[in-house]
């Protein structure tokens, strides 16, 4: 009986020790947060996943991240970062050079980054981190029977055999300087046998799916061209300017968070054109997904989060 009786009581005691022992361990709600950033975003797909990419990297490094996606285009991000609304979000090279900063075109993308990284510094307080390799410029694609069948895979090739081709595109395309004329320009040819006018959504891909055109203007990273298998045609001439990806970022933020740019960085190289086509399609396409989810199966699979 003396021993059940203390048996009974070193288990109370092991328990109750057990007790005091996990509330004095912090749980998620009580552990203390590695700080607060702002992330903004522009008002499009591709904005709203790789935004997201950025708020779930610093949630899983113990920031605690508010969200403003879809504030708008371009004026709108960049007046909410300049006015400390926000502390990052994601930006295009060459809009940056181009909108931003109105400087000329650049050709090579290296010398566009440390363009606009300089610019952005000098002007603003702001910095941009390492840029994913994707190019969100416009573009003309094909059906990959379709150019096999002409031998097309370059802006070079497509001027020549033009004559045989149907192009479909949005009305201002055909004016504009950065259209038709700048192609004919830089490239000679360019002389359609015959031009639709069709506009930039789903309708112009459609088109070319039932042959009733056989090029399209497009932009780089449409989810489209992954969800089609269609063919990007090379720009080899660098007509077109580069828009890699980056984080803008405050830089009174980096300041008190500097582990921001490794976090971020690490994303970085794994954005290339084919990826970023077929996550923009998880939304866009038939599946419909929701970005924030895309984003988070996406940084799963890359062990970029938990």
């Amino acid at each position: 009986m003396f021993r059940k009786k203390q048996l009974k009581i070193l288990v109370f005691s092991l328990m109750t020790a057990a007790l005091l022992l996990s509330a004095c361990v912090p749980t998620p709600a009580q552990t203390e947060s590695a700080g607060k950033v702002v992330i903004g975003s522009k008002d499009f797909t591709e904005q709203f996943i790789v935004a997201e990419m950025y708020a779930q990297i610093l949630e899983n490094a113990g920031f605690t991240v508010e969200r403003k996606l879809n504030l708008g285009g371009t004026p709108i991000a960049h007046e909410a970062i300049v006015n400390g609304e926000i502390d990052l979000y994601p930006e295009y090279t060459s809009t940056g050079l181009l909108t931003v900063l109105k400087l000329s075109p650049i050709q090579d993308a290296q010398e566009i980054y440390s363009t606009v990284k300089k610019g952005y510094e000098d002007q603003y307080g702001l910095t941009w981190l390492t840029p994913s390799p994707f190019n969100d410029t416009q573009a003309l694609a094909m059906t990959k029977e379709v150019a096999n069948q002409y031998g097309i895979q370059t802006y070079s090739d497509l001027s020549q055999k033009a004559p045989e081709l149907i192009l479909g595109g949005p009305a201002e395309f055909l004016e504009r300087e950065d259209g038709i004329k700048g192609l004919q320009q830089a490239y000679g040819g360019f002389e359609f046998k015959e031009t639709k006018q069709l506009g930039t959504g789903s309708l112009r891909y459609q088109a070319l799916l039932d042959g009733q055109v056989d090029v399209v203007v497009a932009f780089g990273t449409d989810g489209a061209i992954k969800g089609n298998d269609l063919l990007l045609l090379v720009d080899d001439k660098v007509f077109y300017p580069i828009y890699n990806i980056a984080p803008v970022v405050r830089e009174d933020t980096l300041e008190k968070y500097p582990q921001i740019t490794a976090l971020l960085d690490e994303l970085a190289p794994l954005l290339t054109d084919d990826i970023m086509s077929g996550l923009n399609w998880q939304v866009d396409g038939p599946e419909k997904k929701e970005p924030a989810d895309v984003a988070r199966a996406f940084l799963l699979e890359n062990n970029l989060v938990k």
